[in-house]
């Protein structure tokens, strides 16, 4: 994956930009007819596959609703207390220049308790999803269910696909013969890094792709390569 991690934010041409954002706001707004729908369609395509050369932060909408509704005012940026997300720079071109990305590639998502990052967002371009209540089985049996002393409803966490983590066997030392380990415990998510016959092996169902594993990777190159999973 390949990011454009420099932090200028030189002239991004930003009254172009605002009349294409107004541009296709129109066109979505118009989607029912077959021009706003191809236009919609097009301008999709084209910023998804643009798109594959960055890392969004938690939780970012639709990568094309996300350009529109972000207003490159870095608060994402300031609020992240391990310095994770930057600003895109000009390079990248104008649509997405001085929208926040993810230098997954040297530093992990510590997946805060709190998002303080989505929290700062007040345009809706990171936007939690509703919390899905786990509910506890009923239980005839249960004195605390009848005494009213039950625990009230968990909710269960619900995490963002960030990326894609994936493991190089061929640097991995594991699998080349010498213990390792360095991995195993820095990953936040259970059941997403474990081992099989002593090699370290990745549940994508469950792996957030957050990076934390690869910043623990002692081997370089690392171990654990990182892509959008755009």
């Amino acid at each position: 994956m390949a990011v454009d991690a420099t932090h200028d934010h030189a002239n991004v041409g930003k009254d172009t930009e605002m009349d294409r954002r107004s541009f296709f706001r129109s066109a979505i707004k118009k989607g029912g007819d077959s021009v706003g729908k191809a236009v919609v369609k097009a301008a999709d395509a084209k910023v998804k596959k643009q798109a594959s050369r960055w890392i969004r932060p938690p939780f970012a909408i639709h990568e094309l609703e996300f350009l529109l509704a972000c207003s490159r005012c870095t608060d994402c940026i300031e609020a992240c207390p391990h310095q994770v997300i930057f600003g895109l720079s000009a390079r990248v071109g104008i649509k997405a220049a001085g929208t926040p990305a993810m230098d997954l590639l040297n530093k992990g998502c510590h997946l805060c308790a709190d998002w303080p990052c989505v929290m700062a967002c007040d345009t809706g371009a990171l936007k939690r999803p509703e919390e899905e209540t786990e509910k506890p089985e009923a239980d005839e049996n249960n004195s605390e269910a009848e005494n009213g002393l039950a625990e009230p409803d968990k909710q269960k966490p619900v995490l963002p696909k960030l990326a894609i983590a994936s493991i190089d066997e061929n640097t991995c030392l594991p699998f080349s013969g010498p213990e390792c380990g360095a991995c195993l415990h820095s990953c936040p998510v259970d059941g997403a890094l474990g081992l099989d016959r002593a090699t370290p092996v990745i549940d994508q169902l469950l792996c957030t792709g957050c990076g934390l594993c690869r910043e623990s990777c002692i081997t370089e190159p690392k171990a654990i390569t990182i892509r959008s999973a755009g």
